[in-house]
């Protein structure tokens, strides 16, 4: 087992009642193993030697009873396995979701969509390695001592002959195991690659046709998918060369044997029965050890499945217990000396960065493209914690709360708007049962969508499609918009909120904001200047800081002064290196 899995230390201990139970079973399969060679030794060393037909019949009744119980022993056995990988299955997979929700943002930002997605794969192979024939094979593998030890009393001559063997087989699987490691871990690597640029094609699939990028896609997806190919190939070389190695030399080990048993019966130290049911027995020894061989794959794929597993088990978490229950807030926002970069010895986005949001009120955010707007968004929100300094909400930090409390209370509307497989119900109100009718139609009523879609042949139950493929992107937009309003939070933000609206939507959504404000702070992202009419405080952000902020008016005169002041000393543009450039590139 890997080091430092306390993470699966619960969910082997959900079955482990079943584990014993196979371990039990097994024991009783393995023990009926001896009925056969034994029968065999019989039937020829007192039935064929004396002709003794009553003999015969009362050891074939004998092992057809002894055959039927084992039946039943490994029916048993069989719905125990099955049993086992369900509650796998199930563990496994709901441990994973709930680590990978309860990680930070930036985090899950890290790594590719395929690197979590094999994840899930790592789990199949690890129910697979633990409830299938692997483990199976690690049960029945103790029990080979018993028929050794069984071949020396019926066959002693032969037995160390036979022995001579097992070390072969040890030696034989360790290089397979070592050797096929290395590459299954070079061919997981390489899909991961595959995957991961399928992922990207599929996603992008209509940027790809429209551009026609399939044609260059082809040259990079060529090289990936050779590489695969490539490591498939030496992997499957390596294994079969081992496989094939074990099935020659069990081959082997039954000639060596016959051949040794031939001169023993020859010389009168050994029956031919005895020699038969030698040759059985060791089959029975062997067989486990040579499928050690082919099987050593499946333990290199469990031991580097439960290695990835346990790092990501061991990333740290959001905070997931709430230690203060406080009322709803006021939603009074607060960002004091944030600084925030993405990685740690790279360049910050945000630095020093101080701004202050008043309750019931509409704030905008404006600035130039990759001024770290959306990022202090998230950094309200609590997607991404800062560096240095700190977010507050009605002066606490909200660093305290769960990712479950500021949910309820700081709404969130990104710039891309995604779309769960599903209905139109059930996204707007996030697939909860809680949430009731009365209050999506409420949502959707504000933002003029729900006369549309009670216009569908499904109305609310209306399939959304592949990421909302199925409905335009205004649709989306608005139902993005109405999603937050369900649970009517303290503060709203909103990231471009009106990119996909025509203008008649975007007067709608003016004039909502200014409805939303009276219940709630409302922070938004945007050059729009409409929406800029709607406006109570106008935050700029350049350089990595708030460079004004205050009243609308009080900026935009501001901004008109400085232009001024600038074109009067000669500079034709009206550019400030401090504020970025003229009012027009604010939107304003």
């Amino acid at each position: 087992m890997v080091g430092g899995t306390r993470w699966f230390a619960a969910i082997r201990q959900t079955i482990r009642p079943q584990l014993i139970e196979l371990i039990f079973y097994s024991f009783f399969v393995n023990i009926l193993a001896l009925v056969i060679p034994l029968f065999v030794l019989q039937v020829y060393n007192r039935v064929v030697a004396f002709g003794n037909i009553a003999t015969l019949q009362g050891l074939v009744g004998g092992v057809a009873l002894a055959l039927l119980f084992d039946f039943l022993l490994r029916q048993i056995r069989s719905r125990l396995i099955q049993r086992v990988a369900l509650r796998l299955d199930m563990g496994l997979s709901d441990l994973l979701m709930k680590k990978i929700w309860a990680l930070p943002l930036r985090h899950l930002e890290s790594r590719s969509s395929s690197y979590w997605l094999g994840l899930f794969r790592d789990t199949d192979t690890v129910r697979n390695t633990v409830a299938g024939p692997p483990f199976l094979l690690l049960v029945d593998l103790p029990f080979a001592i018993l028929f050794i030890v069984l071949i020396f009393i019926i066959a002693k001559p032969i037995a160390w002959v036979f022995l001579s063997f097992i070390p072969i087989f040890i030696l034989l699987a360790a290089i397979s195991g070592k050797m096929v490691a290395k590459a299954s871990d070079a061919e997981k690597n390489s899909r991961r690659s595959r995957d991961s640029i399928i992922g990207d094609m599929i996603g992008s699939r209509g940027t790809v046709k429209a551009l026609s990028l399939d044609r260059g896609l082809a040259k990079m997806s060529e090289a990936v998918f050779a590489d695969t190919v490539e490591q498939s190939l030496k992997r499957g070389v390596r294994q079969d060369g081992f496989i094939n190695a074990g099935t020659v030399l069990t081959l082997s080990t039954t000639v060596v044997i016959t051949s040794f048993g031939a001169l023993a019966i020859i010389n009168q130290e050994l029956s031919i029965g005895a020699l038969i049911a030698a040759n059985m027995l060791s089959n029975r020894v062997i067989s486990p050890f040579s499928q050690l061989v082919g099987a050593w794959k499946n333990f290199a794929s469990f031991r580097q499945s439960m290695t990835r597993l346990t790092e990501v088990m061991k990333m740290p978490t959001e905070r997931e217990v709430e230690t203060i229950f406080p009322d709803q807030p006021t939603g009074h926002m607060k960002a004091e000396n944030i600084t925030f970069k993405y990685a740690s010895d790279g360049e910050p986005v945000l630095e020093n960065l101080s701004v202050d949001f008043k309750s019931n009120a509409v704030h905008m955010l404006m600035g130039p493209n990759g001024g770290g707007k959306s990022t202090l968004a998230k950094l309200l929100k609590g997607l991404y914690m800062p560096e240095d300094g700190r977010v507050l909400l009605d002066g606490a930090d909200i660093s305290q709360f769960t990712r479950s409390q500021l949910s309820q209370w700081i709404g969130y509307v990104p710039q891309e708007t995604v779309m769960l497989q599903g209905s139109i119900r059930e996204n707007i109100a996030g697939l909860r049962d809680d949430i009731s009718d009365a209050e999506i139609i409420e949502a959707c009523s504000k933002v003029g969508i729900h006369q549309m879609i009670s216009n569908f042949p499904d109305g609310y139950g209306t399939d959304v499609g592949e990421a909302g493929s199925a409905l335009s992107g205004g649709i989306r937009q608005r139902l993005s918009i109405a999603r937050v309003l369900v649970g009517k939070p303290a503060v709203l933000l909103f990231d471009e909120p009106t990119a996909s609206l025509d203008r008649q939507a975007e007067n709608a959504f003016r004039d909502l904001l200014k409805t939303l404000s009276e219940e709630a702070t409302i922070i938004v992202i945007s050059h729009s200047p409409i929406l800029l009419g709607a406006t109570d405080y106008l935050h700029l952000v350049d350089r990595k800081r708030i460079i004004l902020s205050g009243p609308r008016d009080d900026v935009l005169k501001a901004i008109d002064q400085k232009s001024r002041q600038m074109t009067a000393n000669g500079d034709s543009n009206g550019k400030d290196p401090k504020i970025g450039g003229k009012s027009e590139a604010w939107g304003a």
